[in-house]
């Protein structure tokens, strides 16, 4: 499997669109604000651009594509203001992998821009968007252009399928029940991937850029512990179930691994520390409940069954890779009984995701 072709949310704005489904993404980015807020405000007051390039990596499609990048640019608005300073222009570049559903993106530009108009007063720069294609764990823009990086809910995500010595039998990520050789490949892989990642972003941030990055990781040491590895363990459950019944084949399902790596925030700073452009300047852990509504947004017996929206939510994001996989046959059938497990599990569990927020600034 080529995770550079299969890997991207559910485009559209159909029922299981990830646009649709994208409620925990978009929650964090709010919850992380705060840090993204004061990040840029560093920047700019001491760098004062008169044009500031902010580039968002994994932007995926949907609302939350242009969340950040609004909240960044009026933040850098009333700094200018307070200043009494002219309104720099702004050069966003929004990023993901060539699958991603970039014809939305670009047909909810406009009218970003003229709602942003609207909002900013007169004096606000021109404030120009382009996308690019491509994976971040390689170079994508030129030798110190880019002001600001941010990156939410992306950099779990690995570059492929970490070579594994051994068959991780019955799992689709590290578990418990995985080999240790499986878990030192995962390890190994996400090291080389965000290393590789720091490395190209050092090239191409001018000194003193920063960047905000969230990712989806655990606050254990231990890389197999529940609060990185349980959400893909109980939709390994439901592919199992299929196995039982012949609906999928065993060795299928034993050659399927999800190219995904949930880190520490002790293994972020080690890395960062050990690549050497930057500075740690704010690093935390956070959490948020798998099923994001409120009780204000239930809204039908549907979403007070808290593995409906789950299965929904991770249907968008996990769908296309098993579809690349196993075929659509199964799609329906595997996302109704992980529904099934995700409402058991909940109804008697803490289920919660884990964030990994870092904000850097690069070295002189």
């Amino acid at each position: 499997m080529e995770v550079i072709e299969v890997l991207h949310m559910n485009g559209g704005n159909g029922d299981i669109s990830y646009a649709n489904n994208s409620l925990v993404p978009q929650k964090v980015i709010l919850m992380t604000r705060p840090i993204t807020e004061a990040a840029i405000s560093d920047l700019y007051c001491s760098l004062i651009p008169k044009s500031i390039c902010i580039a968002d990596l994994g932007c995926s499609s949907g609302p939350n594509t242009f969340l950040a990048v609004s909240g960044l640019i009026k933040t850098v608005d009333k700094k200018r203001k307070i200043f009494g300073h002219k309104s720099p222009e702004y050069q966003i570049y929004l990023n993901d992998l060539p699958s991603n559903d970039f014809n939305t993106i670009f047909k909810s530009v406009p009218p970003f821009q003229e709602k942003l108009k609207m909002q900013m007063e007169s004096g606000f720069g021109p404030c120009f968007f382009a996308g690019v294609p491509g994976s971040f764990y390689r170079r994508l823009f030129p030798t110190k252009t880019v002001h600001f990086v941010h990156s939410s809910y992306s950099l779990q995500w690995l570059s492929q399928v970490p070579e594994l010595e051994e068959i991780n039998k019955g799992n689709i990520y590290m578990a418990s029940s995985s080999p240790s050789s499986v878990i030192r490949a995962y390890v190994k892989q996400f090291e080389k991937d965000f290393s590789t990642f720091l490395s190209c972003r050092a090239e191409e941030l001018v000194t003193g850029g920063r960047m905000v990055l969230t990712i989806l990781g655990r606050k254990s040491e231990d890389p197999c512990s529940k609060d990185g590895c349980y959400i893909w363990e109980l939709l390994a459950l439901a592919l199992d179930d299929l196995v039982s019944e012949g609906l999928i084949e065993e060795e299928k399902l034993d050659s399927f691994n999800i190219p995904h790596y949930n880190p520490s925030p002790a293994e972020v700073r080690n890395l960062v520390e050990m690549e050497g452009s930057f500075m740690v300047d704010h690093l935390e852990a956070s959490e948020i409940h798998w099923n994001a509504y409120d009780s204000d947004d239930l809204e039908s017996d549907k979403f007070k069954d808290g593995g409906y929206y789950v299965a929904k939510c991770m249907r968008a994001v996990a769908e296309p890779l098993l579809v690349s996989h196993f075929g659509e046959g199964i799609i329906e059938e595997v996302f109704s009984r992980y529904r099934k497990i995700l409402s058991d599990r909940m109804s008697k569990e803490k289920t919660q995701f884990i964030s990994v927020i870092v904000s850097l600034a690069k070295r002189a």
